[in-house]
């Protein structure tokens, strides 16, 4: 979504954004800090002046998030809280540092002794599946930010949100807080609805994961950085050998389903990539090929990045849905590879092709310096926004301040790259590939 979209169909939505609480925030904070985040603090969505002055003319309320942080007054009573976590979905570097991040702001900021960690996403949450929580102290959590994955382990598909919420009621937990992308926030969205139509004091508050990158309304999920910089070492890898080569080509597949951010911000990496190919730009073969051509016949090399859920429409063919409702995806990487060989073979020219797919490699490493930072910020405005009460909501990060959003927003489409935005008329900038249609 881009930041200068006129937000007035979320009226007919009946989206916004404000946050939904529990109840009054009536007990002290415990925390011994000076700089306290006030309810009334709001972070503009719209950054553009001529917008904002437009709006204001207009006599339109200026759309603005919340601003995360600690507050003065609590809804929970910390002494003796539960607390739980639970991790959906792919794995994305820095899982285990916002686990970390919780647990110690719980438990060194508020006082909060029992955290539980539920294991292998929701089913953790469903007994019949013998998934015993585990109990996760800060002795426990010490250097689990070292680590890749996540350790409570992750899992894919909906469960039955009244049994999930029964679970929650019978272990006491007053707390959940779900690390996932947007199939994980439709749970915890679910939970909290489930929540509130039993008027139960629980609150569930989500943080971003998914290194596609893809959630509304939030400039950056954690785990993106890391990956970005892992998919850009593939693409250092692929140049090597294309320049290795006479007609040396070097094709790359990475993550990015719907949204191909991780492709665009490896191209602009170095520059080393001629071809970035991602699912909001659409390509033919008609004129790629050719085009590839031409780069070979000028430089006698080419680096290919293509997003994984690029040019399906292309191939044609689809498997179903995976747990999480997610199409299943023809593979765009083997395509292309196919795709080029029988090209240049029909007009005679030889290449030396070389195909990486470092998918998984990618998202299983653990993060680095900055999305470990990240993970830990994320987790600990988490943590305050739960403890004041507040609910059915997932942290964010807008203009370079913390956020909270409320799940319906977030969730209610994916983020795309806009393709006459600003980074995608970059992308072509670096790689000078331009229409490939």
């Amino acid at each position: 979504m881009s930041e200068n979209e006129d937000l007035s169909f979320l009226d007919h939505l009946g989206l916004g954004f404000g946050i939904d609480r529990l109840g009054p925030a009536t007990r002290p904070t415990p925390m011994r800090v000076t700089c306290l985040t006030s309810d009334d603090d709001r972070i503009l969505y719209h950054t553009d002046a001529a917008i904002v002055r437009r709006l204001l003319a207009e006599g339109r309320e200026l759309p603005a998030f919340e601003r995360a942080g600690p507050r003065e007054r609590l809804f929970f009573d910390p002494a003796g809280l539960r607390a739980g976590i639970v991790t959906c979905g792919g794995l994305c570097p820095g899982i285990n540092d916002v686990i970390r991040a919780i647990v110690l702001c719980l438990y060194h900021h508020y006082g909060v002794e029992t955290v539980f960690g539920f294991r292998y996403g929701y089913e953790g949450l469903i007994p019949e599946f013998g998934h015993e929580p585990l109990d996760l102290t800060p002795a426990r959590v010490d250097n689990i930010g070292e680590l890749g994955g996540t350790v409570l382990g992750t899992s894919r598909g909906n469960q039955d949100v009244g049994r999930m919420v029964d679970t929650l009621v019978a272990r006491g937990v007053s707390i959940l807080f779900t690390i996932g992308g947007d199939g994980t926030l439709r749970g915890a969205g679910a939970i909290a609805a489930e929540v509130a139509r039993r008027g139960l004091p629980i609150a569930v508050v989500g943080v971003p994961k998914t290194i596609d990158n893809d959630i509304a309304f939030i400039e950056r999920s954690f785990g993106f950085v890391t990956a970005a910089a892992e998919a850009r070492r593939a693409i250092e890898g692929a140049h090597s050998e294309a320049i290795a080569a006479r007609n040396g080509i070097g094709l790359v597949k990475l993550m990015g389903r719907e949204s191909g951010f991780i492709a665009a911000h490896a191209a602009l990496a170095d520059s080393q990539v001629n071809f970035c190919l991602v699912p909001e730009q659409p390509f033919t073969l008609e004129a790629f090929l050719p085009a590839l051509r031409d780069r070979l016949a000028e430089r006698r090399h080419a680096v290919i990045a293509v997003a994984e859920g690029a040019g399906q429409e292309l191939i044609g063919r689809h498997s179903g849905h995976d747990a999480s409702g997610n199409v299943k995806l023809s593979d765009i990487g083997l395509f292309l590879r196919e795709a080029i060989v029988l090209y240049f073979k029909e007009l005679g020219v030889p290449i030396n092709l070389k195909y990486i797919d470092p998918s998984y490699i990618i998202r299983s490493l653990p993060a680095n310096a900055y999305d470990s930072a990240y993970g830990l910020l994320l987790g600990y405005n988490a943590v305050h926004a739960a403890m004041s009460g507040r609910t059915n909501m997932v942290v964010g990060y807008w203009s370079n301040e913390y956020t909270h959003v409320p799940i319906p927003l977030a969730v209610h489409q994916r983020k795309h790259i806009d393709p006459e935005g600003w980074l995608w008329n970059n992308v072509l900038l670096a790689t000078g590939q331009g229409a490939l249609v």
